[in-house]
């Protein structure tokens, strides 16, 4: 396992960076549940499970953890990525070899360290790999369950990304986030508060923290929060502009048109538009107006 490196002014640069190549791509950014999620971290550490669909999911994950969520933000990588842009350590990555067991025991039990206080949070990319938003099931693998067993403190909240070209040049972003995930009950056992210590190995049962049973409520959430995307997607389709909230959803960015395409385009119809009315032409190079 690599451990994550963060470095307080490198993390701000880059966030930054990040922010600004979002912001120069994407037309509009779209969030939802972004203000319950930045109240819930001045409570208890947040364990995001995400879904993983683009290469432009680690730079959304840090601007959401730096300008949105205002947590001290790291996220579990792939250990081979992370070797080759170590500069991911420098903002909170840690990485971790999917299929090397020890080397995710270590990274289990290193998420669950970082998640000890309040204003902490950990993403985990819960598929491993970068799959279609619209793939179903989402095949989340066991990794953030078993985090959420060890981290009795945290909060799992659900995290849907979805990128969708629409009627416009560039491409809107939309980011949801979802009610926090309780962990599911095992026959007998009452629930505890997040935090509440275990009150002895006989009371606690270990079905609350099945982990396979974990997972699979982790993954139901995370669909419900991509269904909800489609929702609010499938409202706007072929509006000619968008509305200011729809689901739940608000602009956390809004690029402005641009003058220059905008003049460039009116200018081009002006130059292509027809000055007389055409008639049309006939095979043979006869005309469509003989009788």
């Amino acid at each position: 396992m690599i451990p994550a490196r963060k470095h307080r002014w490198f993390n701000a640069w880059f966030a930054a960076h990040a922010r600004a190549r979002i912001h120069g791509t994407f037309g509009a950014v779209l969030a939802r549940g972004v203000d319950a999620a930045s109240a819930l971290a001045a409570e208890a550490p947040l364990l995001l499970v995400v879904n993983h669909c683009s290469w432009w999911d680690p730079l959304v994950v840090l601007h959401a953890s730096q300008h949105l969520l205002g947590v001290d933000g790291h996220a579990m990588m792939d250990a081979d990525n992370l070797r080759r842009l170590p500069f991911f350590a420098l903002v909170g990555a840690f990485g971790v070899d999917l299929d090397l067991p020890s080397d995710g025991t270590a990274a289990i039990r290193y998420a669950a360290r970082l998640l000890d206080r309040p204003g902490r949070a950990v993403w985990i990319f819960a598929q491993g790999r970068e799959r279609p938003s619209d793939e179903r099931p989402l095949g989340f693998r066991a990794g953030a369950a078993q985090i959420a067993r060890v981290a009795r403190r945290a909060r799992v909240l659900p995290v849907a990304l979805r990128y969708e070209f629409a009627g416009e040049e560039r491409p809107r972003l939309y980011l949801a986030i979802g009610e926090p995930v309780a962990a599911p009950l095992g026959p007998g056992e009452a629930e505890r508060g997040p935090g509440e210590a275990e009150r002895g190995p006989g009371e606690a049962g270990r079905g609350a923290r099945d982990t396979e049973a974990a997972c699979a409520a982790q993954e139901v959430a995370v669909t419900a929060e991509l269904d909800r995307i489609h929702r609010a997607i499938r409202k706007v389709a072929g509006a000619k502009d968008l509305p200011l909230d729809v689901d739940g959803f608000q602009y956390i960015h809004r690029a402005k048109p641009s003058v220059v395409g905008q003049a460039a385009e009116r200018l081009l119809a002006h130059w292509t538009r027809p000055r007389e009315p055409l008639t049309p032409r006939l095979p043979g190079g006869g005309r469509g107006d003989r009788s």
